[in-house]
């Protein structure tokens, strides 16, 4: 599978670890930045992986921040994201088998290495289930006014 993954600062640790690790599970990992420590914001790498996903660069992406709700956020802001904010495999799963999730958040603050394979193990190996979770997603792009 394709993945992009991309982080801030306060995640560019768990980014590295996780991006490899990927790689040993045999994906093909994209990593879209931040590559060090100093000072980023979050926004800029949450907007750049919505338009790699959007765009079909990547099947599947991977947002980090330090609590995974900023970026979670700045994903989301794109139409066609459906970013999923977890700390657990049942969660992960869920977004994906009801929301058809395709960008899954995490906090590297929140959530240590094992717990966040754990959860990407869920997402990527859960289908969308369809049926009537699909008029449901349907509607998420359509927010009434």
């Amino acid at each position: 599978m394709r993945i992009a993954i991309a982080s801030d600062h306060a995640a560019v640790a768990l980014k590295a670890a996780l991006a490899g690790w990927l790689r040993e599970q045999g994906h093909e990992v994209e990593d879209l930045g931040t590559d060090g420590e100093a000072s980023v914001d979050y926004p800029d790498f949450g907007y750049k992986l919505a338009a790699h996903v959007a765009a079909g660069k990547a099947t599947r992406g991977i947002a980090l921040c330090g609590t995974g709700i900023g970026i979670s956020i700045a994903v989301n802001r794109h139409p066609e994201m459906r970013c999923a904010l977890v700390s657990e495999p049942l969660s992960a799963a869920l977004a994906r088998e009801h929301n058809d999730a395709n960008v899954l958040a995490m906090g590297a603050r929140i959530i240590g290495i094992e717990m966040a394979r754990a959860c990407i193990t869920a997402f990527l190996a859960t289908p969308f289930g369809g049926d009537r979770h699909a008029r449901r997603v349907a509607k998420l792009g359509k927010a009434p006014v």
